[in-house]
Parts: C-alpha cells; sequence; structure tokens
C-alpha cells in the first residue's frame, strides 16, 4: 500500500497528466481534433503557447475548423511524430481570440512563425484578423483513457478521385514517339 494520502496522489496524477499533454502536443506536428458534432476528427496544424493548442483556419487557404465553436467542447488526439502512434488523447474547450486583444497579438506571432508555405507572409496576421478564426483549445483536465479495440473510420467525402487505369495501348504509343523522335 502506499503511505501517500490520496489527495496528494490525485495532484500527482493531474501534474502528470498535464506534463504529457503539453509535451505530447508540443512536440507533435499535427493533432487530431474532433468539435462537438463534427462527423470526424481532422488533421489540424497547431502551436502550443501558454497552456493550449493555438490554431487559425476556417478562412480562404487556411484549415477547416469543423465543429469548434467559441466556448465548445473537443477531442484532441496527439500522435507521435515518428511512430504514427497515438500518445495521448485529451479534451478541451475552445475559446475564440478577438483580434487584436494581447493573447490573440501573442498567438498570432507564435502562429505565423510556424505557418508553412504562406503567401503574403508580411500581411498573415491582418488577413487572419479580417477573414479567420484564431482558436486556443485549453485542456480541461486529465487524459482520457487508451481506446479499446479499432478506432478506424471510413474516409470523409471528398471530390477528389484515383486515377483510373492506364489505357493498355498507351505504353505502345509513347514508345513510338519515343523512336520517331
Amino acid at each position: 500500500m502506499s503511505s501517500e494520502p490520496p489527495a496528494q496522489a490525485l495532484i500527482e496524477q493531474a501534474l502528470f497528466d498535464q506534463a504529457l499533454i503539453e509535451e505530447a502536443t508540443r512536440k507533435s506536428g499535427l493533432i487530431w481534433v474532433r468539435g462537438a458534432g463534427a462527423p470526424a476528427a481532422r488533421p489540424l496544424w497547431h502551436v502550443w503557447h501558454e497552456g493550449a493548442a493555438c490554431l487559425v483556419g476556417d478562412g480562404p487557404g487556411e484549415q477547416p475548423l469543423p465543429g469548434l465553436t467559441d466556448g465548445g467542447a473537443a477531442e484532441v488526439a496527439v500522435r507521435s511524430k515518428d511512430k504514427g502512434g497515438r500518445l495521448v488523447t485529451w479534451r478541451a474547450t475552445a475559446h475564440r481570440l478577438e483580434p487584436g486583444s494581447a493573447q490573440w497579438e501573442a498567438a498570432v506571432a507564435e502562429l505565423k512563425g510556424k505557418r508553412l508555405n504562406a503567401p503574403g507572409s508580411e500581411e498573415i496576421p491582418a488577413r487572419w484578423a479580417r477573414e479567420c478564426t484564431v482558436l486556443r483549445l485549453v485542456p480541461t483536465g486529465a487524459v482520457e483513457p487508451p481506446p479499446a479495440g479499432s478506432l478506424a473510420e471510413p474516409p470523409l467525402p471528398t471530390p477528389a478521385t484515383t486515377r483510373v487505369p492506364v489505357p493498355a495501348a498507351l505504353p505502345r504509343l509513347l514508345a513510338r514517339r519515343r523512336k520517331k523522335g
């Protein structure tokens, strides 16, 4: 039996959970987020800033944030960068940051530094203020227990298509062109 009082053990577990959430989320390039009412979790890029995962999206050229609303609940799954296995799953509350507020400015400064392939990088903060939503996903407590069984889901609907098989005669036609040239 443990000689620690139960309250002390709960405090230590809460601190461990908080450290696990922060370290795993900080090191992960993507997090999988399912907002309230969303059909499936989506991979979202983020930065960890001041105790929360910060996201930008719902604007032209930015990632969609389905089901994530101010004050809404979300489930966040963090996977390993190298192996892709689930490290931790945690619950969060989404908080929309108001453009121009001190929290918004600090979060956008971090997000801007991590935004890859951004057109017009000097104008990102102004564009995000006009057209996008910046959210903080604040952990609500303990980590979720590991899932039992498979969590495989069918792919989300998309207008993308797969290539059709190459016509059987095409390789011969291409080979003929190379011989003539």
